[in-house]
């Protein structure tokens, strides 16, 4: 038995007739009857049963028809997602705003085949958006970023949602400025002195279903704040606005020295932020996944062993 005979035998029962089914086939009736036959030999029951009107399953047919129809859509399955693979380079997640990803973001494209067709998609967002596009619109990873004092709020959500999550990187949240900031000298910056410069966020990093008391970060500048939605023009106000600070995971060096910045610690209280791969449980991670989440692992094992402050 094969999957041809599976095929052979799914196509009499859709069609209710073996010379039809040997018509649309391409095949001789005699051919086709002598297939079904072997087939039925092979599994020890008798599969269609001849009546005025054509053929139809038996009892165990029915029964067989279930698993031969699994049997073939996982299959087609398999040979479309192999064909898909080797024909096209398709790969889609989002992620938190972090220079470190972005680094490994473009190792990986580096890493691709230019011969095959490429489909990226790279959605720098919030994690509950980054949760939302998995559920929603069709990504397969995701990464998410939360001060793991509200952990066990993102682990619920992750498990509400049917989703799997590894541990990409844990850090301390960093002060990042300009190397010519007042503060730049410092080897450690006090939380207090933060208050008279402005304060660079991500404008749509809050989460919905956390209370006042619980938001997601307390040491937001409430005097002096610059919200921005895109990241690439963090770097310009860095740079050419040396009053401007941000909270921010450790940076490569390479982006350090492109922007002429610093970043430096901070003794402030709960300070320690978790990046966790996400992505729909059950779900098989591709050769194309695999590739991206070394580059990813490569950078931040690379800037763990950097002091920059």
């Amino acid at each position: 038995m094969n999957i041809q005979h599976l095929k052979y035998a799914v196509e009499v029962y859709k069609t209710g007739s073996i010379s039809q089914a040997a018509e649309n086939l391409y095949m001789g009736q005699p051919n086709l009857s002598k297939t079904i036959k072997e087939l039925e030999t092979t599994l020890g029951i008798s599969i269609f049963k001849r009546t005025s009107k054509g053929v139809i399953p038996t009892e165990k047919g029915e029964e067989f028809f279930v698993f031969a129809k699994k049997i073939l859509s996982q299959y087609d399955e398999m040979i479309s997602h192999y064909k898909q693979e080797n024909k096209k380079q398709s790969f889609s997640i989002s992620v938190p705003r972090g220079s470190y990803i972005t680094n490994a973001f473009t190792r990986f494209i580096k890493s691709l085949d230019y011969n095959k067709e490429i489909d990226i998609n790279f959605n720098e967002t919030s994690s509950m958006k980054a949760v939302r596009n998995i559920v929603e619109n069709g990504y397969r990873l995701g990464i998410i970023r939360y001060n793991i004092v509200h952990e066990r709020h993102f682990i619920d959500y992750l498990e509400e949602n049917d989703l799997a999550y590894v541990k990409i990187f844990e850090f301390e949240h960093l002060v990042l400025m300009s190397e010519l900031h007042p503060l730049a000298n410092n080897n450690e910056v006090l939380y207090s002195n933060l208050d008279q410069y402005i304060e660079i966020i991500h404008g749509d990093r809050s989460i919905p279903y956390l209370s006042k008391k619980e938001k997601e970060d307390n040491r937001q500048n409430e005097k002096k704040v610059i919200r921005l939605f895109e990241r690439g023009s963090q770097f310009d106000i860095l740079t050419h606005i040396p009053t401007t600070y941000m909270w921010a995971s450790p940076v490569p060096l390479e982006t350090i020295e492109l922007y002429k910045l610093v970043q430096r610690k901070c003794n402030v209280k709960d300070n320690i932020y978790k990046d966790v791969l996400i992505y729909p449980k059950g779900y098989k991670l591709k050769k194309i996944d695999n590739a991206f989440i070394e580059k990813l692992y490569e950078v931040k094992n690379e800037i763990s062993q950097v002091e920059y402050y």
